[in-house]
């Protein structure tokens, strides 16, 4: 990867996207972990989640940059040291306007930009499966994935030219369905459908695989026996 200015690319020229990824300030994300995580772990297993879906982002060569959306100064610098470039909240507004606000501020800078709005919290995200998402949506004028349970989105794109449109937050792939997006068919996509919020949503995603920086703050988290595979590691593409 490299850096023209401050944004942040691949180092392959043919990446067209640019991801947006909103993220809390730390001390309020993920606060359904902190009941069987921990007060102290769950900030640091929300930034873990961000670096490991950031890094995965910026390792598909579909991907030209990822701008994150924060207002949390560690944040911000964690995810720049990935070669993101980070945004204010502005808005402050929740979480559509906040992804608004960074397809703004993309297109300020690239009006013909591919966006795609993609969640924080994947941390066993693929590149390969993300490349798979991103040439399914490049076809269509809106695309989402839907989460892993059906009910939610962890991924919303728009072309060149249309609006994005978000409705995220809580049974939005209803309101994306209705909205005219088209969803991306799910199978061999577990990665990319894998949003943590609680500690089960966790114990499935180690046994996916997870990044590096969630495999290590992860470690120190409480989790009971479950008849799942062993945690193994993520393998690359």
């Amino acid at each position: 990867m490299r850096t023209e200015g401050e944004i942040a690319t691949n180092t392959d020229p043919t990446g067209s996207w640019s991801l947006v990824v909103p993220l809390k300030p730390l001390a309020r994300a993920k606060s359904r972990l902190g009941a069987s995580a921990g007060e102290e772990l769950r900030p640091r297993l929300a930034l873990a989640f961000a670096q490991d879906t950031v890094a995965a982002a910026l390792s598909c060569p579909a991907v030209r940059d990822v701008v994150v959306v924060t207002d949390d100064p560690v944040a911000r610098a964690a995810v720049a040291k990935l070669g993101a470039r980070t945004v204010a909240d502005v808005p402050a507004a929740g979480l559509d306007a906040a992804l608004e606000h960074g397809v703004r501020t993309v297109r300020a800078r690239r009006p013909g930009a591919a966006v795609a709005a993609l969640n924080a919290d994947l941390p066993a995200l693929r590149s390969g499966e993300l490349a798979r998402v991103l040439e399914f949506s490049a076809a269509f004028p809106r695309a989402f994935v839907t989460d892993a349970q059906g009910i939610g989105t962890t991924f919303l794109s728009a072309a060149p030219g249309v609006e994005l449109r978000p409705a995220f937050g809580g049974p939005s792939r209803a309101r994306h369905l209705a909205s005219g997006a088209v969803e991306v068919p799910g199978p061999g996509l577990d990665s990319v459908r894998r949003d943590v919020d609680t500690a089960d949503d966790l114990r499935v995603a180690l046994a996916l695989g997870v990044g590096r920086w969630t495999a290590a703050v992860g470690a120190g988290a409480p989790r009971a026996p479950v008849p799942r595979p062993p945690v193994r590691a993520r393998a690359e593409g």
